[in-house]
């Protein structure tokens, strides 16, 4: 491929060119696997070239496999580094997602597993959900600060005050009338409002308390995505109801 500015040839479809300094993708889609991860570069209406990074991963929680991980991202990373996109979108294994991520500095977007180049194509025209760049700590507010199952309680709210699409997360009353439950706790996502606002309910026992969780989406379908990833996240986290 040759660049769009200068037709200086190009090591890899969608590279910056170092010659002229032109980008020439304008966003990333990553699939990411835990042995496999697949970098599509794309600009406007088009899929420039897509490449291919593998691993092997090591033994489950050893030294081995965080580093095996963290080289494994870093190529991952570096692959994303050659485009300089303007926004990187990304579905697939959480643990490869975060450590890719924490070696860049974009923007990520999260996307569908299924066609997720495809869904990115169909959004090109719609402005991405604005990212939240706040703590744990700053996203939980409201008056009600006694939260329900103790440290699983409160672990449930941050995997959901994590996520870059919440502003904020106000807990509500408890309320203790409910039938009790052997599953320990759950916490789940509820469907979104017109507003793109969702609602978590956290069950402990016989106790539930209904969270409110403002997004940065503004209306029902986007703050939809926000709730399945939402629930998402709560189900690797082995906390959804």
């Amino acid at each position: 491929m040759e660049c769009r500015q200068c037709g200086s040839p190009l090591d890899r479809p969608g590279d910056y060119c170092l010659v002229c300094r032109t980008g020439n993708a304008d966003a990333v889609v990553l699939e990411l696997e835990r042995d496999r991860a697949t970098v599509h570069a794309l600009r406007e209406e088009s899929v420039l070239g897509s490449r291919v990074v593998t691993t092997t991963p090591e033994a489950a929680d050893s030294e081995r496999e965080r580093t095996e991980l963290r080289n494994f991202a870093g190529l991952v990373a570096d692959e994303v580094r050659r485009k300089r996109p303007d926004a990187v979108y990304a579905t697939g294994d959480r643990d490869v997602l975060r450590a890719v991520r924490a070696q860049l500095e974009h923007e990520f977007y999260r996307v569908d597993a299924e066609e997720p180049v495809q869904q990115v194509l169909d959004r090109r025209g719609e402005a991405p959900l604005e990212v939240v760049e706040a703590s744990v700590a700053e996203k939980l507010g409201g008056t009600h600060s006694t939260l329900i199952g103790g440290r699983a309680g409160r672990e449930a709210l941050t995997v959901v005050a994590e996520h870059p699409n919440v502003k904020k997360i106000v807990p509500g009353p408890i309320d203790a009338s409910g039938s009790g439950s052997r599953s320990g706790l759950r916490a789940k996502a509820t469907r979104a409002d017109t507003n793109g606002n969702v609602r978590l309910l956290v069950r402990d026992g016989s106790s539930v308390q209904e969270n409110r969780v403002v997004t940065t989406a503004g209306d029902r379908e986007t703050g939809e995505r926000v709730r399945a990833d939402l629930n998402e996240a709560l189900e690797a986290a082995d906390l959804q109801e």
